[in-house]
């Protein structure tokens, strides 16, 4: 038996759509709780309500500050994680509840919401409206490896999350906790990088973007920052760390997985 690491599961203000891609991972996730994941809370999966103190917590959703609960329970997060890692478009950078006005029939109730980074630090970003079960996957066989594996193994995870790790600290065209086409056309297009694979425009949730000529054109009055097209491209998260370690980082997870 493996010594696991113990993770908690913040659900806040968003759509359950993170814990749908989660669950999508089946036979790996299940891989996952029994070999290496002590699952201590998670609203849908276990019978814990309490935040508790763990190695890494997943956080989903935005935060309410109108909600003083929702507040304390972010804050409460932080205090008792080693590791925070912000799970889709809403806990990054907002997404569709920063259009929330609150007070209107069939419309939430509340209207102020905040990304977590904007109230806790946060550790690591896994943006998209939602993530990728296998992206999901990876980040927490990688988080494993980074606080329990060989040095070899918390080199690649390491290089690995690296990338992900950048994103909460850095900022991108909207400003620091926002992301939309505006970080495609700055870092990918205007750089002569875009290939027009169409990554952008398949992972767009509300179809802002179209392909033109074999390029991407976004609609600014669609766009709902979520942060997916970017996070999407493959050419957004270019990084030598992990390219020259590609085969490395693949085999540790796969092999993790058996």
């Amino acid at each position: 038996m493996a010594d696991k690491i113990t993770l908690g599961y913040t659900h806040v203000s968003g759509c359950t759509g993170c814990t749908v891609a989660l669950a999508d991972n089946y036979a790996g996730l299940l891989t996952l709780l029994d070999k290496y994941v002590d699952l201590k809370y998670m609203p849908t999966l276990a019978d814990a309500r309490h935040i508790q103190k763990v190695d890494v917590s997943f956080v989903e959703g935005s935060v309410c500050i109108n909600d003083k609960l929702a507040v304390e329970e972010i804050k409460e997060t932080r205090e008792k994680s080693t590791i925070v890692v912000a799970l889709g478009g809403c806990a990054c950078y907002g997404n569709i509840t920063r259009f929330c006005r609150g007070g209107q029939q069939n419309q939430p109730a509340q209207e102020a919401f905040l990304p977590i980074n904007e109230l806790i630090k946060v550790d690591v970003f896994i943006p998209g409206c939602a993530p990728t079960p296998q992206m999901i996957r990876n980040v927490a066989v990688m988080a494993y490896l980074l606080l329990k594996g060989t040095k070899e193994q918390k080199d690649l995870a390491t290089a690995f999350l690296k990338p992900l790790m950048a994103l909460p600290v850095q900022g991108t065209a909207c400003g620091a906790s926002t992301a939309c086409f505006c970080d495609l056309m700055t870092n990918v297009i205007d750089q002569g990088l875009c290939m027009g694979c169409g990554a952008c425009a398949a992972a767009c949730p509300v179809n802002a973007i179209t392909h033109e000529y074999g390029k991407p054109q976004g609609e600014r009055d669609l766009c709902i920052k979520c942060g997916a097209c970017y996070n999407q491209c493959p050419r957004s998260w270019f990084s030598f760390d992990v390219v020259e370690n590609y085969e490395a980082i693949n085999e540790a997870i796969m092999a993790a997985l058996q």
